[in-house]
This record gives C-alpha cells, sequence and structure tokens, in this order.
C-alpha cells in the first residue's frame, strides 16, 4: 500500500475514532486553551511525525500523552516559562497502567511547572510548605524552626497552596499535583 493511502488508512482507522475522547480530555483537563482546533492539529501532526520514525505502536495513548505535551508547550510558550531551573521525575499514570515515553515527559513537565511555582512563592510561605510537605514536620515543629505561632504556620500553608493552585490552573494544569495521598495526615497539626 502506498505510504499516504497507509497513513489515511492508519487514521481513520486508528486515530479519528479518538477524537471527540480527545478534545473532551482537553477541555478538561486544560480548561484555558484558547484554540482548540489548533491544538488538535498540532498532536495529530506530532503523531503522523512519530509514527514515521516508528514510536507509535499503540494509538490512542500516544494521541494523549502527545496532546498533554502539546498543551503544556502551548501554556509554557505564551508564559515564558523556562523548564531548565528545576529538574523532577514523578510517576503520575494518567492515560494507561505503564506509561510511555512521552507520558512520562508529560509527567515531568508537570512536575516542573510545580517546582516553578513552588520556587516562586513568598520565602515564607515557600519554607513552610517545604517544611510540611517534604519534610514531614508537624505545625508546631514548623512554628519552633521558623520562630512563628502555629496559626501563622497555618497562614502560611494556606497561602503556599492557594497561590500554587492559581498558578498551576493559569499554566493550564488542571489536575490537583497538590493533592496528599491517600491516607496522608495532611490535617494532623
Amino acid at each position: 500500500m502506498p505510504p499516504r493511502l497507509d497513513h489515511a488508512r492508519w487514521f481513520i482507522e486508528e486515530v479519528r475514532p479518538h477524537e471527540p475522547a480527545l478534545r473532551a480530555y482537553l477541555r478538561g483537563r486544560f480548561p484555558m486553551l484558547p484554540d482548540l482546533d489548533d491544538l488538535v492539529q498540532e498532536t495529530y501532526a506530532r503523531v503522523f511525525r512519530a509514527r514515521d520514525k516508528g514510536g507509535v505502536e499503540i494509538a490512542r495513548p500516544y494521541l494523549f500523552a502527545t496532546a498533554r505535551n502539546a498543551a503544556l508547550d502551548y501554556f509554557r510558550r505564551q508564559r515564558g516559562v523556562s523548564t531548565e531551573i528545576l529538574r523532577g521525575n514523578a510517576l503520575l499514570g494518567v492515560v494507561e497502567d505503564k506509561p510511555d515515553a512521552a507520558e512520562l515527559t508529560s509527567q515531568k513537565q508537570e512536575i516542573d511547572l510545580l517546582r516553578e511555582a513552588i520556587a516562586g512563592l513568598p520565602e515564607r510561605c515557600r519554607r513552610a510548605l517545604l517544611l510540611r510537605r517534604f519534610e514531614g514536620l508537624s505545625y508546631a515543629e514548623i512554628a519552633r524552626t521558623m520562630g512563628i505561632s502555629e496559626k501563622t504556620v497555618d497562614a502560611h500553608l494556606r497561602q503556599a497552596l492557594f497561590s500554587l493552585r492559581a498558578s498551576l490552573l493559569a499554566r493550564g494544569v488542571s489536575r490537583d499535583l497538590l493533592a496528599q495521598p491517600r491516607g496522608a495526615p495532611d490535617e494532623a497539626k
């Protein structure tokens, strides 16, 4: 079969049936996207290039991961955000149980955005957040470490979480990257 016909057949059979779900996913995940049609077309172009290089085994998961990467790239370009400041790695399976390279890259981009947002917090809010979420200190321990009251610790943490959520939403990340894992005692002071 000629390459163009093979592309068309593959697109019609393997990619196009997922377009309604892809559009719904993008609208829900990135509600601030100004032009969904452009992003879908960019996604298709990226998927075709990857297929030409032999990088697409199963269309659906690759399509969704590629769309998310394209959306994150769009927001990064719009905000002038640099992801080289901080690096991180996370395994936050979204599209399928076993994330592929595109999915892992997308997850890393979200973590980079979170790290950049944390770096942009006021110093005392950032310090309280890091002591609580990453070092696991109680409110009393944070208060002693920082030389402030527990009520002030609570105020700093609330401000930090509110600012981070707003920053991530403005950058197109609608999933709550700040949520505690189930069973984690965040409310315990």
